[in-house]
């Protein structure tokens, strides 16, 4: 089993001038004022970090999958929110760049993006729907799977409420 990405997260929005943009445009699709006998979710496997451009993909996948269909009530939410943000240290990348940018060693980076730090058999996506939209939401969360950065699985139960 992979371990966790290493470090403290950072989150401190106060001390970066230029944060970056949330990739995510919605949270929750479909229908929340219905009540849904199942809920299917997709869980990561292992503990990762994933990216906001990552989320936002696997949302728009598996709404799409959902959308194409007529007659399926559903209710999507995204159950993560990437709080973390991820510097980068730009170098050169051609050909004696090595004497150009030595740079700091350790130095501090540009935010560039958000991410979340996501534990093993965490929900990442979570579907609410009947009988007939049961095998649907499996196969849009197995399509949203592949965009991804790690193996995740699917679990189908009975709504509790």
């Amino acid at each position: 089993m992979p371990k966790s990405r290493g470090g403290m997260a950072y989150t401190r929005i106060k001390y970066i001038h230029r944060r970056p943009q949330l990739k995510i445009r919605r949270f929750s699709m479909g229908d929340p004022s219905k009540e849904y006998k199942y809920v299917i979710s997709l869980i990561s496997a292992f503990p990762a970090k994933i990216g906001g451009g990552a989320i936002e993909s696997a949302r728009i996948t598996a709404n799409k999958v959902l959308e194409s269909s007529t007659g399926v009530s559903y209710f999507f939410k995204i159950a993560i929110y990437p709080h973390e943000i991820v510097r980068l240290h730009k170098m050169m990348g051609f050909a004696g760049a090595d004497r150009l940018s030595q740079g700091m060693s350790r130095s501090f980076g540009k935010a560039t993006k958000r991410a979340a730090r996501v534990k093993a058999n965490q929900p990442i996506l979570i579907f609410y729907t009947n009988k007939d939209g049961v095998d649907l939401a499996k196969a849009a969360l197995k399509k949203a799977s592949k965009k991804l950065p790690m193996s995740c699985k699917i679990t189908v139960k009975e709504n509790p409420f």
